[in-house]
């Protein structure tokens, strides 16, 4: 019997390794997981046109992007307009070239414009394909009148249609008109026995994300500027990793605290395992997000035991109120972040432990792979 190859479509498979695509990871570990049981075409992000060769039974179909992640891409700006018909043009082909060695299924990650590349070409050489749906794709390009009447038809014309949230799933729902259905992203963590978080403050705090609007690092600064000198003296440090379009502002509101004496780090991106080391260390994550799914670095945190501190956007609030694996504001705030950061230093980290446990099991990627393999490609052809 021939093998099975599945063709993965990505706009997240990692360029630099450093850190800035947390997607990118998890579709690293996704398809080094679903290459134990049979061959895998990659199309994904490149400095240029290029067949890489990742590993024996991984093969790399690069297009040519820029550096940054390809949703900071903006129509309206003359230096982007460019990069978006290359982009678009070269991802296309890409597909076309990876298929055409032969596809049992197309899967797409994500809705677009990687969806609509895989709808093209699994019309043109006669397979099915599957997608698998993010926030930006529904909450951000759905809301675009064109472009979401282009995400309805990847989505309804999909065999099977997934999506990284429960909200996410139901608004994808209304967008296709069809069932879409919740499977997690995470990623694999390394480390096998992490240290428990301190049970007494003074504790290590930590955001790891994007600066950017979306994900509140602004709304933390405010709530941070707002916080007391005795709020202060339970706070060991506070890390604010990660790089983005507000990195001006973080720096700028981040030496303004430090003038001030307060122990807050800018960083930068941190690579995976770099990031797994600044959650261990930490004994709070803070996820102080506007618009939110579930993201990878919540799954890392449960798998490294690490309790979190969030904004009730997404699934984020019934997550966390649910298993009381964490700590949930009353709203969307610098005020609202503010109360729930007091409440933290106030409480005993290491209590949280069986919580974040339990929850963990729910992000279990060999599974996930496991189930994403039956569905688009059957139980045959497994070469182990």
């Amino acid at each position: 019997m021939a093998n099975q190859t599945l063709v993965l479509v990505t706009s997240s498979f990692p360029i630099g390794g450093d850190g800035s695509e947390a997607a990118g990871s998890f579709v690293v570990d996704l398809v080094e997981e679903l290459a134990r049981h049979l061959d895998v075409r990659v199309v994904a992000p490149g400095h240029s046109a290029i067949r890489e060769q990742w590993s024996e039974r991984v093969t790399v179909h690069r297009y040519a992007a820029p550096s940054r992640p390809l949703s900071t891409l903006k129509p309206w700006r003359p230096n982007d307009v460019g990069w978006i018909a290359r982009v678009m043009r070269g991802g296309l082909g890409a597909t076309r070239a990876a298929a055409a060695e032969g596809a049992t299924h197309i899967v797409a990650l994500w809705g677009l414009p990687c969806g609509e590349w895989a709808r093209r070409v699994a019309r043109e050489v006669g397979t099915d394909y599957s997608v698998w749906l993010l926030g930006s794709d529904v909450w951000s390009l759905g809301r675009v009148p064109v472009l979401r009447g282009i995400l309805a038809k990847v989505i309804k014309q999909a065999r099977n249609a997934y999506a990284d949230g429960y909200m996410l799933a139901d608004d994808a729902r209304q967008i296709g008109n069809r069932p879409v259905e919740f499977l997690p992203s995470t990623r694999r963590i390394d480390v096998i026995d992490p240290l428990p978080p301190r049970a007494r403050p003074p504790y290590r705090l930590l955001f790891l994300g994007r600066w950017h609007p979306n994900k509140g690092v602004d709304l933390l600064l405010d709530a941070l500027e707002s916080l007391s000198e005795a709020d202060w003296r339970n706070i060991e440090s506070f890390e604010i990793q990660g790089g983005g379009p507000l990195g001006s502002m973080v720096h700028e509101r981040v030496a303004a605290l430090r003038g001030a004496s307060r122990p807050v780090i800018a960083g930068k991106f941190l690579a995976k395992a770099d990031a797994e080391a600044a959650i261990e260390c930490s004994d709070w994550l803070v996820i102080p997000s506007r618009i939110e799914s579930i993201p990878v670095v919540f799954s890392d945190a449960m798998k490294l035991r690490r309790p979190v501190i969030a904004t009730p956007v997404g699934d984020l609030g019934r997550l966390l109120s649910e298993s009381k694996a964490g700590l949930v504001a009353q709203g969307v705030t610098a005020r609202d972040l503010a109360i729930t950061l007091r409440l933290a230093l106030a409480s005993n980290a290491s209590e949280f432990a069986v919580q974040t446990e339990n929850l963990a099991a729910e992000f279990n990627l060999a599974r996930i792979a496991e189930y994403l393999r039956i569905r688009c490609v059957g139980a045959v052809g497994d070469r182990t």
